[in-house]
């Protein structure tokens, strides 16, 4: 099994907590990651019609079945049972005894504040991130939130190969061509997830819309675009945006608009986790094609930006990251807030470096009350480029 990040801290918390919850998308692993840290627990998997049923008829009966140490996956399929849950721990104060792990992280959520606030701890995990699947464990400790780290490049595959295949925990530990099982993985996506959320009457509506998504990521979200494309309304749009968040397919990136300038870009942006299933509902499926198509650019950004933010995520921490975006144009692809530290990143395709690639973020550290004073490039290149100013430019593999 290859390591997971956020192992460390899911292990330190289940003795502060009575219940643990792992969520995120469909196939990034959590059942796989849950079972590894508590081996000696019972799973039961509420995907089973006969579990199922017995913790919808019998709730109480079933809990105790199961007893202390037990793993429901799938909890989404009984949401009637997280009130029987509060009833029960709170009646035997034992530290992680339920491990619960959900897709529906929306439907998870909602029943989790409305039952289990205080007794559970909730982390969120995604597909592999670059520094889980191909650095060595040493590389992999992280002193800060984000801190590059020289890397063996011979060890890691070429960047359009990385992207077109993305990070999903299937297609690595099962060596699968991730095509078809990208393909598998959106039709069950689609059919079975969607249509037990949404009211769908045609459901190639959803089905252009999500594609049609996947060429926006990276820019800012723009509902009446969207809308007037697909032909549905804009609250539509909202509510469907919304549900491919919270099922961990995409992510949105607000603004950092707290000082410096009033005169600033309030519009959000949005990003595919996965920039394998971006490049696939793009029907990009070659290097070639992919190399030469005119979204790469934006490829490329929600690859970087991407593995930022589940790096952070498997800390186990919210990721406090932003674009920032003036009036005039003027632009930082990514500020990380750390404290009160903030770290201003721009990302570049070009496998050259050139001096220009510094100007964005010298002027947002130029500018009436900022106070930082260092600053990071990212691009396709393989040289560190040092500056005197404390704006370096790192290959995009030190991420």
């Amino acid at each position: 099994m290859i390591d997971r990040n956020i192992a460390n801290t899911i292990k330190n918390y289940s003795l502060e907590y009575p219940i643990i919850a792992v969520v995120g998308p469909r196939q990034s692993g959590k059942t796989t990651l849950v079972k590894s840290l508590f081996p000696q627990y019972q799973y039961i998997s509420l995907e089973s019609i006969d579990n199922r049923e017995r913790a919808i008829s019998d709730p109480r009966g079933f809990l105790d079945d199961c007893g202390s140490m037990v793993i429901l996956d799938e909890i989404q399929r009984t949401p009637d049972l997280f009130s029987y849950l509060q009833e029960y721990v709170d009646r035997t104060h034992i530290a992680a005894q339920f491990i619960l792990t959900g897709s529906h992280q929306f439907l998870l959520m909602e029943k989790i504040s409305q039952s289990l606030a205080g007794r559970i701890i909730t982390f969120k995990l995604f597909p592999f991130t670059m520094n889980e699947l191909y650095y060595s464990s040493h590389d992999r400790k992280l002193s800060r939130i984000f801190s590059p780290v020289k890397r063996n490049i011979e060890t890691i595959p070429k960047l359009e190969e990385i992207i077109l295949k993305g990070m999903y925990p299937p297609i690595h530990d099962k060596e699968l061509t991730s095509s078809m099982w990208l393909r598998n993985y959106l039709e069950t996506y689609i059919e079975r997830d969607v249509r037990s959320i949404l009211n769908i009457g045609d459901i190639r509506s959803f089905e252009n819309f999500i594609k049609i998504i996947a060429g926006n990521s990276g820019q800012l979200i723009n509902y009446s675009a969207i809308s007037n494309r697909i032909g549905i309304s804009q609250p539509t749009v909202k509510r469907w945006l919304s549900i491919l968040e919270a099922s961990g397919i995409i992510f949105i990136l607000q603004p950092h608009y707290k000082n410096f300038n009033k005169r600033l870009v309030k519009t959000p942006k949005l990003f595919f986790v996965d920039t394998g299933l971006m490049c696939f509902l793009l029907s990009i499926k070659t290097e070639e094609q992919l190399l030469t198509h005119p979204l790469y650019g934006n490829i490329f950004e929600t690859f970087i930006i991407s593995e930022i933010f589940k790096r952070i995520s498997h800390l186990g921490k919210k990721p406090n990251i932003f674009f920032w975006r003036d009036k005039t144009g003027n632009e930082i692809d990514l500020i990380i807030e750390d404290g009160m530290e903030l770290l201003p990143i721009e990302i570049k395709l070009s496998k050259t470096f050139s001096p220009s690639f510094i100007n964005g973020i010298q002027k947002w550290l130029d500018l009436n009350g900022n106070s930082c004073s260092k600053g990071i490039v990212l691009y396709g290149g393989e040289n560190v480029v040092g500056s005197k100013n404390q704006i370096s430019a790192y290959p995009w593999y030190f991420i």
